[in-house]
C-alpha cells in the first residue's frame, strides 16, 4: 500500500493535472484501515499476554512449592533454605519476564519477518534473492555464540544466588552475627560475592552487545545493498519509485524485527535459564515411597510400637551408621524414655518413627503395621505428636499457631488445649490475648512460652502416641518445672516416646532405656538403674556436677 501511495505521488510530478484527492483516497483509506486494525490487535495480544504471563508464572509457583514441600527429609538437608525461596521468586520472576517478552517481541518479530519477507518476494525476486544469500551465515554464527551466552547466563545465576544465599543467612541469624560483632564480616562477604555476580553480568552484557552489534552492522548493510541494487533496476525500468520504496519498507521492517530477535536473545537465555532451574525442581521426584494408604480408626488404635533389627545412616552421611540391630519395644499407653548423650542416635528414633527418614534395614511397626504401609498424613496428622526442642511458630496469631495442630478446630477447643498445656492463663495476659501476633519464629515469646504453644498445638490434634523430643533441654529450670506440667498432663493416657538429655525429666517414665553409640546398653526404671551403677547412674553424677558448677560459678 505504501508502494501504491509513493507512486501516486511520484505521478502526480508527471501529471500536474490529476485530482490530487481521489487519487490518493482509496490506497490512503486502506491504510488508515490497516493502521486501526494494527491497533486494536496490538490491545488484545499485550491484554491476552499479561493474563497468560502471569497465570503461567502463579502456576509455575504453586507446581514449584507443592513439588519442594513433598521432597524427602534428605533433600532439605541438602539444600539450603535461601536457593530454594530464590528458585521460587526470582526464577519464576525472571521466566515470567522472559516468556512475556519473548512471545511479545518474539512473535511481532517472527511473523513481521516472514510477512515482509514474503512481501519482498512478490515485489522483486531478484532483489530479495541477493540481499538474503548472507543470512545462512549470521544464523549459523548467532548459534554459536548463543551457546556461549547460555552458558554464561547460568554461571551469572548461580552467582547471583549465592550472593542471595549470603545475605539470607546473615539476615535470618542476625542474633548470632549481633552477638559476635560479625555485621563487618559478612557485609564484606555479601560484597565480594555481588562483586563476583556483577562481574558476569558484565561479561554477559558484553557478549549480548557484541553479538546485536554485528547483527545490526549486517542489516544495516544490507539496507545500503538494497538502495544501490534498487537504483540500479529503476534505471533499467525493471522497478518503479513506489516498488523501492515498499521494498525499503519491508526490507527495514525485516531489519527492525530481526535486530529486536538479537535484542531478545539476552532474555531467552536468562530465561531459559531460570525456566531449567525451575523445572528441575517441579519435576524432581521424591526418592521415598510415600504411596501407603493403611489408617487406624481411631477406636481401634492401641499404640504399641516397635522397632524390629534397625539399621539407619543418615542420607547425606551414608558412611555413618547412627543405629545398628537396634530393637525395642513401647507398649501402648506407657511412657519410654530414651536418654544417653548427644549423638547416640537418639532424636533419630523420633525422626524414624515419624518416618523422617525410611530405616536401612528393620522396620517400624506402630499396632503390628509398618510405618512404611500408612498414609503418610494420617500418621504425622493425626496418630503421632511431635514437641521438639527447639519449637518453630509461624509468624501470625497465638490462636492460629495453636490451630495448625488441626485447621478445623473450634476455639473452644483451642482454649482447651492451651488449658491442657498450661499456657491459657499467659496467653490471655497480654493485651490481645489469642490474636496477638508472635513475630518471626515467635521471637516475641520466651522459650518457656513458646515450648506451651507448641504442646497446645500438638495436644490438639489430640494423637495416641506423643512424641518429647528434649522438649524442655533449651529451658531454665523454673520454665522447665511449668513446661513438665504441662507435659505430664498432655501425655496423660497416650504412648509416649521422651527423648531426653536432662536426666530429671524421665524419673518417672515406666521405662528408661539408655542409648550409647547407636545401641542399648541399658533398660529399667530410674530405681533399677541408679542400683546398677552403670552408664546412667554415670551420666546422674556427670550431671549433678554440671549443675554444682554452674551453682559455683553463680
Amino acid at each position: 500500500m505504501l508502494g501504491v501511495i509513493v507512486n501516486v505521488l511520484a505521478g502526480m510530478r508527471n501529471n500536474p493535472t490529476a485530482d490530487f484527492i481521489e487519487e490518493i483516497k482509496v490506497p490512503a483509506l486502506k491504510m488508515v484501515s490497516l493502521y486501526i486494525g494494527q491497533a486494536i490487535f496490538t490491545f488484545f495480544y499485550i491484554d491476552l499476554l499479561a493474563q497468560v504471563g502471569e497465570r503461567v508464572a502463579a502456576q509455575m509457583k504453586q507446581d514449584l512449592f507443592l513439588s519442594i514441600l513433598q521432597q524427602d527429609m534428605a533433600f532439605f538437608d541438602q539444600e539450603r533454605t535461601g536457593e530454594l525461596v530464590n528458585r521460587i521468586t526470582v526464577d519464576v520472576q525472571d521466566f515470567k519476564s522472559s516468556f512475556k517478552q519473548t512471545i511479545s517481541g518474539g512473535l511481532r518479530a517472527i511473523t513481521q519477518v516472514v510477512g515482509s519477507a514474503m512481501s519482498l518476494l512478490v515485489i522483486s525476486p531478484h532483489l530479495t534473492g541477493l540481499t538474503l544469500i548472507c543470512v545462512p551465515s549470521v544464523v549459523i554464527g548467532g548459534t554459536f555464540i548463543g551457546s556461549l551466552l547460555r552458558k554464561l547466563s547460568r554461571e551469572a545465576q548461580a552467582q547471583i544466588e549465592k550472593a542471595t544465599l549470603v545475605a539470607e543467612e546473615a539476615i535470618a541469624n542476625v542474633r548470632t552475627v549481633r552477638a559476635f560483632a560479625g555485621e563487618e564480616n559478612e557485609a564484606k562477604l555479601f560484597a565480594e560475592e555481588c562483586n563476583a555476580a556483577a562481574d558476569l553480568s558484565m561479561e554477559l552484557g558484553l557478549g549480548v552487545g557484541l553479538f546485536q552489534a554485528g547483527t545490526n552492522l549486517f542489516l544495516n548493510g544490507m539496507v545500503l545493498a538494497t538502495m544501490f541494487l534498487g537504483g540500479h533496476l529503476m534505471s533499467t525500468g525493471q522497478m518503479s519509485a513506489g516498488d523501492v520504496m515498499a521494498f525499503l519498507v519491508n526490507a527495514q521492517t525485516v531489519q527492525r524485527s530481526v535486530a529486536q530477535l538479537s535484542l531478545l536473545f539476552g532474555s531467552v537465555v536468562k530465561g531459559l535459564s531460570a525456566g531449567g532451574r525451575v523445572f528441575e525442581y517441579i519435576n524432581k521426584e521424591p526418592k521415598m515411597d510415600t504411596s501407603g494408604t493403611k489408617v487406624i480408626k481411631y477406636h481401634e488404635f492401641h499404640g504399641d510400637i516397635e522397632f524390629k533389627d534397625i539399621t539407619f545412616a543418615y542420607p547425606t552421611r551414608p558412611e555413618a551408621i547412627v543405629l545398628k540391630n537396634f530393637n525395642l519395644k513401647i507398649p501402648a499407653g506407657t511412657t519410654v524414655a530414651i536418654v544417653g548423650t548427644s549423638g547416640n542416635g537418639k532424636s533419630t528414633i523420633a525422626a524414624l518413627l515419624e518416618r523422617f527418614y525410611d530405616v536401612n534395614d528393620g522396620s517400624v511397626t506402630i499396632d503390628e503395621i509398618d510405618v512404611r504401609d500408612f498414609d503418610c498424613r494420617w500418621l504425622r496428622g493425626r496418630a503421632l505428636g511431635l514437641i521438639s526442642q527447639e519449637p518453630v511458630l509461624f509468624a501470625t496469631t497465638v490462636r492460629e499457631n495453636i490451630r495448625y495442630g488441626r485447621p478445623e478446630a473450634s476455639d473452644a477447643e483451642v482454649y482447651e488445649a492451651a488449658k491442657t498445656a498450661n499456657a491459657d492463663d499467659f496467653i490471655r495476659g497480654f493485651p490481645e490475648g489469642y490474636n496477638t501476633m508472635v513475630g518471626e519464629r515467635g521471637m516475641s515469646l520466651s522459650g518457656g512460652q513458646k515450648q506451651r504453644i507448641a504442646i497446645a498445638r500438638a495436644v490438639l490434634k489430640n494423637p495416641p502416641v506423643m512424641i518429647l523430643d528434649e522438649a524442655t533441654s533449651a529451658l531454665d529450670s523454673a520454665s522447665e518445672k511449668v513446661v513438665q506440667t504441662a507435659l505430664e498432663t498432655a501425655s496423660k493416657g497416650r504412648t509416649v516416646l521422651v527423648i531426653a538429655h536432662r536426666l530429671s525429666t524421665v524419673m518417672n517414665a515406666d521405662l528408661i532405656v539408655v542409648l550409647s553409640k547407636g545401641k542399648i546398653v541399658e533398660m529399667g526404671t530410674h530405681n533399677q538403674l541408679k542400683k546398677q551403677k552403670g552408664h546412667y547412674w554415670n551420666l546422674i553424677k556427670q550431671q549433678d556436677q554440671e549443675t554444682e558448677d554452674s551453682a559455683r560459678s553463680l
